[in-house]
């Protein structure tokens, strides 16, 4: 038997460096984040997330699964920040990120916007989505809910296009025997969000996912740890896991976590899944383990 560690992380909302917002962003949705951001810095604190990712790297997880909002505003700087901290945290091979609606606040089109950010997006030479990861016994399946919304809106959408080739890569025969990992940052589940945050489009994925089938949904974006079934292929249930933005502090939304998830494939066919949930301890300020359980 084998195990591989896998690790989730989300919505770690990277402090904005100088420049990242300007003059000329006063007249954009850039401006709504900006107020925004005078309250939420006092959660999102970057001595949490530092600590969070020593955790991390403690554990030595075989890759790592991020699923958006490392950004605040999408500006240029700020992606070029969040490019740096990417590549501090291990080889653009070991690390998979899926962006997240603060990541595509305004701008270009996706694949000009996510351009920096390629080597992390998948194994394709471009931003392009959905793109599939192989490592070990797992295939990944990287999905890009995020792009430019109106005022006070952060809800997703993946689009019809990316449904459709989602549809012909989960039933594609060479992936029949990997654990399938499906990954974006909007839950697919109602209720995990308000309406003005949801993803517009979350039936039609969980269609595609109810005929074609996976092993493991992953999303950020609620700020919370959230833990939810969705119907698969011939009565099997799908787990889907959120996990909490990785710099909160306390108060607001639940404190920063992330999940260590031990995929063991095996002897006789199959896998089991563990959960190893680890997360601040407001009284050290560092990060213990906060529980562990098992999906089959």
């Amino acid at each position: 038997m084998s195990i591989f560690r896998l690790a989730h992380l989300s919505d770690p909302h990277l402090p904005p460096p100088p420049g990242a917002f300007g003059w000329r962003d006063l007249a954009s949705k850039r401006l709504l984040s900006r107020i925004a951001w005078r309250r939420k810095h006092k959660i999102h604190r970057p001595e949490v997330l530092d600590a969070l990712v020593a955790d991390l790297k403690a554990h030595a997880p075989d890759h790592v699964a991020i699923t958006g909002d490392l950004t605040n505003f999408a500006s240029p700087v700020e992606i070029a920040a969040a490019t740096r901290w990417l590549q501090s945290l291990g080889p653009a091979e070991t690390i998979t990120v899926s962006p997240g609606n603060h990541d595509a606040l305004v701008g270009e089109t996706a694949q000009a916007r996510f351009a920096p950010w390629t080597a992390w997006l998948g194994d394709d030479e471009q931003a392009a989505f959905p793109q599939v990861r192989l490592r070990g016994p797992v295939a990944l399946f990287n999905l890009c809910s995020a792009l430019p919304t109106a005022l006070h809106l952060a809800t997703g959408r993946l689009g019809v296009e990316q449904l459709d080739k989602l549809d012909a890569l989960l039933a594609d025969p060479a992936f029949a025997d990997r654990f399938k990992v499906v990954m974006l940052h909007h839950p697919p589940i109602a209720g995990a969000v308000s309406g003005r945050k949801s993803l517009d489009d979350q039936a039609p994925l969980r269609d595609v996912l109810a005929r074609r089938g996976a092993d493991l949904v992953l999303h950020g974006h609620a700020h919370e740890s959230l833990t939810a079934t969705i119907p698969g292929p011939g009565g099997r249930s799908i787990p889907v896991l959120g996990v909490p933005s990785a710099s909160a502090w306390v108060g607001g939304h639940s404190p920063a976590r992330w999940h260590a998830l031990e995929i063991e494939q095996r002897e006789n066919g199959g896998f089991s899944l563990r959960v190893i949930a680890r997360g601040l301890d407001p009284a050290t300020g560092g990060i213990r383990e906060l529980g562990r359980y098992s999906l089959i």
